[in-house]
Formats: C-alpha cells, structure tokens, sequence
C-alpha cells in the first residue's frame, strides 16, 4: 500500500501548473463521474462537477432555504397550475451565448424529451414553457406539483447553451457548454476533468481561483494521502474512520453535515431474470427476512465509529418528513429464519450482492455478510465499479445492490423516482399502483402537513413490501487544506467552488 500511496502522490504532483495560470484547486472525487450533461447524469460525483460547471435556476443554502440562481424570483398562480420566473440579466454560456428565456425554454424542454433522460420524470407535471419576454419564463403544468422548485434548484435546472447542444447532439456530455463559474476545458477519463475561471461569469467577482481539477481517486486512503502529501487540496467523502486523524493534523480542516440522502441495499424484485427468477421476486416475505437480519447499529458502530445515523426510510429521523411511526427496527434473527421458512426457500439462500469498489461499502458489505449468514442468506459479494455497477443495475444484472442516495430538499426527490412503476431508476421493477396514486397526491399538495400523511400511507407498503432496505445516513465529511478558505458545507455534500480562496 505504502508504494501505490507513493506513486499516486508523485502522479498527482507532477502534473505542472499551466503558463499564466495564477491558482488551481485540486479536488478528489471518490469516483468518475458519468456523462457530463445534466440531462442525462446521474452519479453524485457529477453533481460535484456540474456546482463549478452548470448554474441552475435556483440553488439551496445551509437552512435548506432555496435561494435564487440564474433566476431572481418566482411566482405561481392561484390554482398552483403555472408559474412564473424572473431571470437574472447579463449572463452568458460559456460559448458567449445569451441566458434568456429562450434558452431556459430549450434547456427545460430537452430535459423533458431527451431520449434516456432522468430529468423527464422531475419535470414530469410540466405541460408547456412559454417564454413570456427576454427575461421571463411562464411553466404551465398539468397539475399543482409541490417540489417544482426544489427540482429546479438541482439537474432539472441547470440550463445549457442551446447552440452548443444542437451542435454536439448526442456528444454533448463530452464539451458541456453551460453558464456557471467555470468553463469546461478537458477530461481524460478515470484521470481528471479540468475547468477553468469564466471571465464573462455573471458574479465573477466571487470567483477566486483560476482552474479546478477533478480528480477521481476511488481508494480513501490514497485520496486522504494525497491530501496531506499536497498533491490535493481538497477531498470529498472522507472516511469516518479518519475523523481524528484528520482533525489532529494542524494541515488540514474538515467540514462536517449530515447528508440529505442515504445509503441501503436496492433489491431486484422484478428486472429481468435475476429479479423475476431470484430470491426477492418470491414475495415480500424474502425481502422482510432480509432486513430482520440487519444490526444497523452494529454496522454504524464497525465502519463508521459511530459516527454516522442509522435509519430505515428514505429521510433521516431527523427530517421534518420522517415517519415517527415506524422507527428503525432492532435485528430479529428468530424473524428472519421464520419468513424464509414461510416464503417457501430453504437456507442457505443465495443472494448475487453488487457492492461498487470502495473501502467503506466493502467492509460494509463484509459485516453484511456475517450477520446474513446466521439468518440463513449466503451472500455473493461481487465488487463492481461504480459507473459500472450503475448500468448493472439499470439493466437488472443483480439481485441485491449497495447503493446510496445524495439526497434533494424535497422527499419526493428520495422517493417518487425509486417507487414509481417504470420510473428511470425503480431498477428493481417494484410497482404498486396505490403507491404510484399516493406519489402523484404528495406532487399535488402543497400543504407539508397533508404531504407527510400520504407519506406515511407510502411509508407503509414501501416499508414491508418495497425494494430498497434503508440502513444509514452518512455525514459528508469534506476534508481540506487548511491554506483553504471560504468553504461551507451545504447537506447536499457538494463542493461549492463559489467563493473560495486558496493561500500559495
């Protein structure tokens, strides 16, 4: 290990500073992002990038308060079925392209008809975009949808260069042409993708550091080492288990918040064979088993010292949406021998156990394994990388997958795109038709009251008969140089490059 740690750090050093450029950020990814085009990306680690590259509508704040972007106000109408929104004046796209109306209409538009969109199903009650004049956009929808706003303060309202997109098609994700701090300058592909400062950025004056270079370096060791060696200066996803020793180097800050999402075990009840054939397309029963073999706090207190939340729903017990009602359950190993025995399967019942290649979800995924076996389920834990383990999933190559979740504002950003039938990443095929009824009620209130009642309904089937066993809600640990400055941990773990200094 002590001669990769070495080599990484020398490759990282080694990479000069280009002529003329005054200052660089060196951040570390904990993996490639996908496709670098907001409509069609789904990783996190692509939202990292997209906060220094795509500007959005709207944006959050540390209160979770939604806050104005590339838009300066909002307003909807009486029956909540349009709304209304003011743009900022005086932004370009990095190609020297006007932001108007126009340009939020096609950008809006093309999340909605792209084909392999995941952006379709956030933007799914819009009906019509009208732009109103030069600086206004008119959303006509279907039906009231609650999280409008919330949606456009991620993906769904980042808006891109039109010129660009119609020129590059299907290309686009390869040179992304948006209207954020920086511009895109290059990527090469499991090594780095660079940006550089935008001159023309609308609030330039924030922007303090001349070019940003993603680096993605899936093992946390090698990424933490190259932090305190120099040769970051910044990393993302930090491991629990190095919490002190981060916070005793006098080198570095870390930046600590609970993450708005979570991590669980995706079960594949339905897609293709390996659902409709395995274990967990049997019943609920096999999918209540499973759970009631899980020590949550056991995990929680192994891999992460005890330093992360342990949950059972799509929010963490600390969120104004979480269901009282149906508290974390404790391990019940009598249970889960009982359901298997009901469900028809005789132990040990296998189980092929996608987990992407990272430290913390392997050793996780051993610590699974363990508490499994002595409920009769024999775990198969296939490490997978992560882009690849994504499109695993989509195409229903696995019957239990690790996989978390970074979270939105709203909860129907936790949960409408995983329960609703033939929704992008419902990867498992689950369908209920009351759920898919409820979904659509919760987009329609606007009352947070009446929402959190028809989640409680959701949380009662998800809970027992869903596809997705929740167990955790991780911190987002950022950790950084201390010669940095600036940086401000928001709950949706990205890193914000607004506003940051960087000593020499």
């Amino acid at each position: 290990m002590l001669k990769t740690l070495g080599l990484a750090a020398t490759l990282l050093g080694a990479l000069a500073l280009p002529a003329g450029a005054q200052s660089q950020l060196r951040i570390g990814l904990a993996e490639d992002p996908d496709v670098l085009d907001p409509t069609l990306s789904r990783t996190f680690v692509g939202r990292v990038v997209f906060a220094g590259l795509c500007d959005k509508l709207f944006d959050i704040n540390t209160k979770l308060e939604i806050i104005p972007q590339l838009a300066l106000a909002h307003e909807s109408s009486a029956d909540g079925k349009a709304v209304t929104i003011k743009l900022r004046d005086g932004v370009a796209f990095h190609d020297g392209e006007k932001m108007d109306a126009e340009a939020v209409r096609y950008s809006l538009e093309r999340h909605m008809s792209l084909q392999g969109s995941f952006r379709k199903p956030e933007l799914a009650a819009v009906e019509a975009i009208e732009a109103v004049d030069p600086l206004t956009v008119k959303l006509k929808l279907k039906s009231p949808f609650s999280p409008l706003i919330a949606q456009l303060a991620d993906r769904a309202g980042m808006i891109v260069s039109p010129k660009a997109a119609k020129e590059l098609g299907d290309k686009f994700g390869t040179k992304p042409v948006c209207a954020g701090p920086y511009k895109f300058v290059e990527r090469v592909q499991q090594d780095r993708i660079v940006l550089e400062k935008f001159a023309a950025y609308w609030n330039v004056n924030d922007v303090h550091i001349d070019r940003v270079i993603y680096r993605p370096i899936a093992d946390s060791t090698v990424r933490l080492a190259n932090l305190k060696s120099g040769s970051l200066d910044l990393i993302e996803r930090a491991l629990a288990t190095d919490i002190q020793e981060i916070k005793a180097d006098r080198r570095l800050k870390l930046a600590a918040v609970t993450w708005l999402g979570y991590q669980g075990i995706t079960l594949n009840l339905a897609n293709g064979p390996a659902g409709k054939e395995g274990p967990f397309g049997r019943g609920p029963k096999v999918r209540q088993a499973f759970e009631a073999a899980i020590d949550r706090d056991a995990i929680n207190q192994v891999v992460f010292n005890g330093e992360f939340t342990v949950g059972n729903q799509w929010v963490s017990p600390k969120n104004a949406y979480y269901q009282e009602k149906f508290p974390v359950p404790k391990r019940d190993l009598a249970k889960a021998k009982k359901l298997i025995e009901e469900a028809g399967l005789k132990a040990p019942v296998t189980v092929d156990f996608m987990v992407p290649n990272n430290p913390e979800s392997r050793q996780v995924a051993e610590v699974l394994q363990a508490m499994m076996a002595e409920a009769g389920f024999d775990l198969k834990i296939r490490v997978t990388e992560f882009a690849t383990s994504l499109k695993e999933s989509e195409e229903g190559r696995f019957q239990a997958y690790f996989v978390g979740w970074s979270g939105r504002v709203d909860p129907d950003g936790n949960s409408f795109i995983f329960f609703k039938t033939g929704a992008p990443q419902n990867n498992s095929g689950f369908t209920n038709a009351d759920i898919d009824k409820w979904l659509d009620e919760s987009r329609a209130t606007a009352s947070a009251t009446d929402r959190k009642k028809i989640y409680e309904k959701i949380a009662e089937r998800v809970l027992t008969e869903g596809s997705i066993i929740y167990l955790y809600h991780q911190l987002s640990l950022v950790a950084h140089s201390s010669k940095l400055t600036g940086y401000e941990p928001l709950p949706d773990g990205l890193v914000r490059v607004m506003g940051l200094k960087l000593a020499p």
